[in-house]
């Protein structure tokens, strides 16, 4: 009796062990999702939603005189997600999307004069990268070299020729902004040509950005002389560092520095995450509302981080999975993403973070969905 007693109690805690796995397991699948929610379904739906858009001009009625950045950063994820899909003919929506930036929309194309305007090069070289037309390689390598290059244009400033004589680009401001807009033109411009040049000199920018900006809990402040955790602000900087390892190679030198600051950041927003599995307007206030362009951001960092095995799968695969899940149900009918924020600048005041006003189908908004979309389906 005693003998049968022991093997039941010893079966019992194998199949309570192995229920307890199996949920743990579950909770961290970045792989199969509910009908509804899958990475190919909201992909589909985003993208689409965006290659009927007309070009956005930051919630003003009147078209752009040039494309804006969130745009091209929708536009970017799109294609991204059009590749990890296979689904060519969206791949090709895409490029009939840009076929008038050669003819009737030249004047639509941002001159490579500031970070916001040299990101659009970000978007011919996927195209590039996806089609082989060299008409996309000329333009967004064109681009991608200006950063680099001699300072012109209305947005010099006196510390310009100072950053560019430090090998740095001349268009260098430090605002968090900048570590995305910056990383994905010249991440893209290696990518397209194989010239580590590009990726290696972002590595570098990044690496006197996260030394200057970054707080010792890992997070970054709207400015420095405005002590808050914006959101969607220190999203960029997840999603650039993101962008920027997946490509960097091993033997990089700045690459253990920016692997370091991308984990310490991981770590705390790992903290911050409401228990609905969203991230706030402001990150380290629990009065503050979840915000959805922040939470989009954060959640592709992680998926970014899991998948390439940067990041512990059993601890940061929940929440990535939980924050996809949260994310999704603030997608309406019209696949437009709901609880934006609205374009913000600095002020050193927590009221005015908090009363920010909330868009729906922003493509601040839109990108990351399609970010996270990407990184979902990537192996």
């Amino acid at each position: 009796m005693k003998t049968m007693m022991a093997g039941l109690l010893t079966l019992l805690v194998f199949n309570t062990g192995m229920a307890t796995a199996q949920k743990k397991s579950a909770a961290a699948d970045l792989t199969h999702f509910p009908k509804g929610s899958t990475p190919k379904e909201i992909g589909k739906r985003v993208a689409e939603r965006f290659v009927a858009s007309p070009h956005p001009n930051f919630g003003k009625p009147t078209s752009p005189k040039k494309i804006t950045y969130p745009e091209v950063c929708t536009w970017y994820g799109a294609l991204t997600f059009a590749q990890e899909s296979g689904d060519k003919a969206l791949t090709d929506k895409l490029a009939q999307r840009f076929e008038p930036f050669f003819t009737t929309e030249a004047a639509l194309v941002p001159a490579a004069d500031h970070v916001d305007h040299t990101v659009f090069g970000a978007v011919p070289l996927e195209l590039y990268i996806q089609t082989k037309d060299k008409r996309y390689l000329d333009m967004g390598k064109a681009i991608a070299d200006k950063q680099w290059g001699t300072p012109e244009g209305p947005h010099v400033k006196p510390q310009s020729q100072g950053y560019a004589d430090r090998g740095l680009t001349w268009q260098t401001r430090m605002w968090i902004d900048d570590m995305f807009m910056i990383t994905a033109v010249q991440s893209q411009a290696y990518r397209a040509t194989g010239d580590k040049a590009y990726i290696d000199r972002a590595a570098k920018e990044m690496v006197v950005y996260l030394d200057s900006l970054q707080q010792p809990n890992g997070l970054f402040y709207h400015a420095p002389d405005v002590p808050y955790f914006w959101g969607r602000g220190d999203g960029w900087m997840a999603a650039g560092m993101s962008e920027l390892l997946r490509s960097l190679s091993k033997d990089n030198p700045d690459r253990e520095r920016i692997m370091k600051g991308y984990k310490i950041m991981m770590a705390s927003l790992l903290k911050y995450q409401a228990p609905d599995g969203m991230w706030r307007q402001l990150i380290d206030d629990p009065e503050a509302w979840p915000e959805t362009s922040a939470t989009g951001m954060f959640t592709f960092a992680m998926i970014t981080g899991v998948k390439n095995g940067w990041l512990d799968a059993a601890t940061y695969g929940p929440a990535a999975r939980k924050a996809w899940l949260a994310l999704v149900k603030y997608i309406d009918d019209n696949a437009d993403v709901r609880e934006v924020c609205e374009g913000t600048n600095k002020k050193n005041d927590r009221q005015y973070y908090l009363d920010r006003g909330r868009i729906t189908g922003d493509m601040h908004g839109q990108a990351p969905v399609l970010w996270c979309a990407t990184a979902l389906l990537r192996k």
